[in-house]
């Protein structure tokens, strides 16, 4: 068993709905690994993206820090990936990447090279270097937004529905980059509701009413084992009532 990297203890959340008080987690107490790649899953409605928020710092439940210090945790130890990318309009893809790093680290011509090799490596050549976020396709943009998360080297990347927006092409070519991340040993900690992207983790959390009702463990991800993997993690489902 690799080492914990993130731990939650009797974490909860709630939330004031016309005056009464709605528990969303309940006390939760989860160990992240250093290297796993954690998939949350759950019916709606039932705190996968809250929990996602509480261990990522981008909600208030670390109450030891202030949103400053928040802040600067977040900088140095987390990657995002969302739904929506968020790229900044009047930025090329390139810019858009070097603005997020330039908040943890300065501009040298170290970090533009690095900024153009991960860029290289998602596949956005130099033309697409040059291309604003309205030339983009969605595939494209997420891929974007995935090299923004990464350049920092994370200690933990958080996705909440990274392949939600795209097509089934655009899909599987960005959930080949989380894969290939992942096995270059980058954590990850990610939120869906689709069967195929939960098939890339190595451990899925089940969430019901606010607490971890399952835990299931797989493999590092294989594409020659896929329905074998399939199989398993579709049983598991199954008894959680997914």
């Amino acid at each position: 068993m690799t080492s914990s990297i993130l731990r939650t203890e009797k974490l909860c959340k709630s939330f004031s709905n016309g005056g009464t008080q709605q528990h969303v987690i309940k006390n939760l107490d989860i160990d992240i690994h250093e290297g796993d790649f954690t998939v949350i899953m759950g019916s709606s409605g039932s705190g996968k993206s809250t929990l996602l928020y509480a261990l990522s710092g981008m909600d208030t439940q670390i109450q030891d820090y202030s949103n400053d210090q928040l802040a600067m945790f977040r900088r140095g130890n987390c990657g995002f990936v969302f739904q929506s990318v968020y790229l900044l309009d009047d930025q090329n893809v390139l810019d858009n990447v070097l603005t997020g790093a330039l908040i943890v680290q300065k501009n040298t011509p170290e970090l533009v090279s690095k900024a153009k090799k991960l860029l290289k490596k998602v596949g956005l050549n130099e033309e697409d270097r040059r291309k604003y976020p309205n030339q983009l396709s969605g595939g494209e943009a997420q891929r974007v937004g995935i090299v923004r998360a990464v350049i920092n080297d994370p200690k933990i990347l958080f996705a909440d529905e990274p392949t939600g927006a795209l097509n089934s092409a655009s899909s599987r070519d960005v959930l080949d980059i989380f894969t290939e991340i992942h096995q270059n040993g980058q954590s990850i900690v990610m939120v869906t509701h689709d069967l195929k992207t939960a098939l890339r983790g190595t451990r899925v959390l089940y969430l019901r009413d606010g607490g971890v009702v399952g835990d299931y463990r797989m493999p590092p991800y294989d594409e020659d084992d896929v329905k074998e993997r399939r199989a398993g993690l579709t049983e598991f489902l199954d008894k959680m009532g997914w």
